[in-house]
């Protein structure tokens, strides 16, 4: 029997609709794998390159010593003050002392009275606060020996005395802890800014990390060969007679060989030596070699001395960077100085065009 069902129509298809079916499959193979591309190097195009965070993490830096000036003077102001309020201290001390003393013979005049059961206004005195009025309202005074009246003149005197220095030592100690307070968040911000660095760092890679350590040693390698070469030529020319001059030259010898011997130790932010450094804390000691005291902070260095042009710069000078003078190093010639850079580097050389420079001086 035949069957009653429809025969299946083959469709033919021709080389051409093969080709275009497989154009589309191609196509949509291909738009996939893009994008399944681009999802993977979505994280990597939002990641700052190298370059990026090195300016990043350098202006952190530059933040961060801007901070540890202001902890350094902060510092300072704190030390001072508490030896301020320490002297204070003892000098109330030694007027309370006084007073007791004072009191005592007072009150040795007392039981001579009490004894001889005459008045004891002498004892009354000892309990007022005020003996002038006390004075004008009995007329005790007129009716005292030559002594007792010199008792009485030496107790208000010390009394008085005491209480000035009383109120002095609190004001001092009020002052100290307004210091302590500054100190301590200027502190938190130089903390705060080396941890931000230090996150960013983190971030690199172990290649990255070591082509950047690459690129600063070579740089570093570079400014200290131009710096051995300009004091090469600095000693050529002084033999031959062209010295750079007396006192200066002496100075400027001592001042660079303190810092040479500072060089590949580490900066540590508020360190003046002998260990660690921070970067007024190197040129402050350089100059201490040379017999010449130097302020801590940059702020205040940067008013010591002479100030001279950049092209007019000689060893020894100190030249100041950024708008706000917030580092500082020592020249050495040739367009190079040795300085105390920053957390995590050593004391070394460096270009003077590596920084912003706001002004050089010459301290003497």
């Amino acid at each position: 029997m035949a069957s009653h069902r429809k025969p299946r129509t083959r469709i033919l298809k021709s080389a051409s609709t093969k080709r275009g079916v497989l154009g589309v499959t191609t196509a949509a193979l291909a738009s996939v794998s893009l994008l399944s591309q681009s999802a993977q190097a979505a994280p990597n195009d939002d990641k700052p390159s190298i370059s990026e965070v090195k300016k990043k993490v350098d202006k952190l830096y530059q933040q961060a010593e801007t901070s540890t000036q202001k902890y350094n003077q902060a510092k300072e102001k704190t030390d001072a003050q508490r030896k301020k309020a320490d002297r204070s201290l003892d000098e109330a001390a030694e007027r309370t002392a006084k007073l007791n003393d004072a009191r005592r013979t007072l009150g040795n005049y007392a039981t001579a009275q009490y004894r001889s059961g005459t008045m004891s206004q002498t004892a009354t005195l000892l309990l007022t606060e005020d003996p002038q009025q006390f004075f004008q309202q009995t007329h005790v005074l007129d009716r005292m020996t030559g002594r007792q009246k010199e008792a009485v003149t030496d107790f208000e005197k010390q009394q008085k005395a005491a209480k000035d220095k009383r109120e002095a030592a609190t004001e001092e100690l009020a002052s100290l802890t307004a210091s302590q307070k500054a100190l301590k968040k200027n502190k938190q911000e130089v903390q705060d800014k080396l941890a931000e660095a230090r996150k960013l760092l983190s971030k690199l890679t172990a290649e990255e990390k070591a082509r950047l350590a690459k690129i600063e040693k070579k740089k570093q390698e570079a400014a200290r060969k131009a710096a051995e070469r300009a004091e090469q030529a600095r000693r050529d020319a002084e033999k031959g007679g062209g010295s750079q001059g007396g006192s200066h030259s002496a100075q400027a010898e001592k001042v660079l060989a303190y810092a040479k011997q500072q060089l590949g130790k580490p900066y540590v932010w508020g360190a003046t030596g002998p260990s660690s450094f921070d970067c007024s804390g190197l040129t402050q000691g350089a100059w201490k070699a040379a017999g010449i005291s130097l302020p801590r902070t940059t702020w205040d260095q940067v008013k010591v001395g002479t100030k001279v042009a950049k092209s007019d710069m000689k060893a020894g000078d100190l030249v100041f960077f950024y708008d706000d003078i917030s580092h500082v190093g020592i020249y050495v010639g040739g367009g190079q100085m040795i300085h105390a850079p920053k957390p995590g580097a050593d004391v070394t050389y460096e270009n003077v065009s590596y920084m912003p420079f706001h002004s050089a001086v010459r301290p003497g």
